[in-house]
């Protein structure tokens, strides 16, 4: 059964997009840890990080590092953090956070944001990338 992300990389479920290469894909996490909070994901479906290949798992983290570029350009932080977690999704994915504080990459404390407000987030994002 494909994951959720399969499924919005398929476009069978919506997403505020910042991102995306031939390869890869990158959104805004529907439950952010901080404004701008961004998922990069590899088309490819794979469950855990470490059953990428070299090439793979470089690729990724090259995108995403063209991610965190124009997400810190975008939205004000004292840096991005990045963090590999994968339990929650069965599909490898990096978390980008832009944060202040320890607590903003916890994943215990969570901003809202109207779907009007990621929208524009989200374009504001792509344009930079």
């Amino acid at each position: 059964m494909p994951s959720i992300f399969t499924k919005i990389i398929n476009g069978e479920i919506p997403c505020h997009k910042v991102a995306e290469d031939d390869h890869h894909i990158a959104f805004l996490d529907i439950s952010p840890n901080a404004k701008g909070h961004t998922l990069c994901v590899p088309k490819k479906e794979i469950n855990r990080i470490f059953e990428m290949d070299q090439e793979e798992y470089l690729n990724l983290m090259r995108f995403s590092y063209k991610v965190a570029k124009a997400l810190e350009t975008v939205v004000s932080c004292d840096r991005v953090g990045i963090s590999v977690i994968g339990l929650e999704v069965p599909h490898v994915h990096v978390h980008l956070i832009p944060i202040n504080e320890m607590r903003d990459m916890t994943f215990q404390h969570k901003v809202s944001m109207t779907h009007e407000a990621m929208s524009a987030l989200a374009a504001e994002i792509a344009e930079k990338f």
